[in-house]
């Protein structure tokens, strides 16, 4: 698979394959547009990522690549989430549930957990992150948001 391997490509390289296959992109791009607008199935979504997969395999991407660029998109959002942490720890409500867990909720974070565990369950804007080990930014947040409270 020593010829999937396009990252020792450039930006000439890039701007190249895209002068020699321009007419192959604009074909996907309006086969994907007419199955968009007329396949009204969970078929329709199938295709759509088939020829989206077969677009990335032919510009050169890895799926080591697309790893890359998605653990890059996470760590962005993660940044993106502690910053908020930060930034809105004097809005922090914390809440007591009656399951015995807690809410820390703010305008974009919301996190739950329970009393003495290690870790937390964390939504950034409603889109849930996963569980978060308890750090000095989430403990931070946490106890400033029982100081509001």
């Amino acid at each position: 698979m020593d010829f999937l391997d396009f990252s020792t490509y450039d930006l000439d390289t890039w701007t190249a394959f895209f002068k020699e296959h321009w007419l192959v992109l604009v074909v996907a791009l309006i086969v994907l547009f007419l199955i968009v607008r007329i396949v009204k199935t969970v078929i329709k979504w199938a295709i759509v990522a088939a020829i989206v997969l077969g677009l990335v395999v032919y510009s050169g991407y890895s799926m080591d690549d697309l790893k890359e660029i998605g653990s890059k998109v996470a760590d962005t959002v993660r940044q993106e989430a502690v910053n908020a942490m930060v930034g809105e720890a004097k809005e922090a409500d914390f809440v007591n549930n009656e399951d015995g867990t807690f809410t820390v909720k703010t305008k974009n974070i919301e996190l739950t957990g329970e009393p003495g565990a290690n870790e937390v369950s964390v939504s950034f804007r409603g889109a849930p992150l996963g569980k978060w080990e308890l750090d000095s930014t989430i403990q931070a947040l946490i106890d400033q948001a029982k100081q509001n409270g």
